[in-house]
C-alpha cells in the first residue's frame, strides 16, 4: 500500500520522465496520507491507442490511480490528487502539437486486499 498505476499514452513516451516522477511522487504521498515510503510502488502502463469523445487523434491522457487503505477522509484524498496533477506537470515536458488530458484518483484498497 499504496498501489499506484499510471496509465499514459504513447505519444508521450519520450515527453514524461516516468521515473523522476515515481521519485517525487512516492515522498508526495507519504506527506500527505501518513503512510511509509517504503510502502510505496508505482507501475506505469503505456496506452497504444486514446480516444477522446470529441477530440482529434493526437489526443494523450495521462491518469493516476492511487489505491490506499480505507479511512482518509474525501478531502484528504482530493487533496492528494491536486498535488499529484501539480507535480505531474512538472514532469511532462513539451510534445509537438499534443497538449495531453490529466487526471488523478484516489480510492480505497477493497477490503479483499491482501500483501504477502
Amino acid at each position: 500500500m499504496p498501489q499506484i498505476t499510471v496509465d499514459y499514452s504513447d505519444s508521450l513516451e519520450s515527453a514524461f520522465d516516468r521515473r523522476s516522477f515515481a521519485l517525487a511522487l512516492h515522498p508526495l504521498i507519504v506527506e500527505t496520507i501518513d503512510t511509509q515510503l517504503s510502502a510505496c510502488k508505482t507501475r506505469f502502463r503505456r496506452v497504444d491507442e486514446t480516444v477522446v469523445a470529441g477530440g482529434t487523434p493526437g489526443d494523450a491522457l495521462v491518469h493516476i490511480g492511487i489505491a490506499v487503505l480505507p479511512g482518509r477522509s474525501p478531502e484528504l484524498k482530493a487533496q492528494l490528487s491536486e498535488a499529484v496533477l501539480e507535480l505531474l506537470a512538472g514532469h511532462l515536458g513539451h510534445a509537438e502539437g499534443i497538449a495531453p488530458i490529466i487526471s488523478a484518483e484516489v480510492r480505497d484498497l477493497e477490503p479483499s486486499y491482501r500483501k504477502r
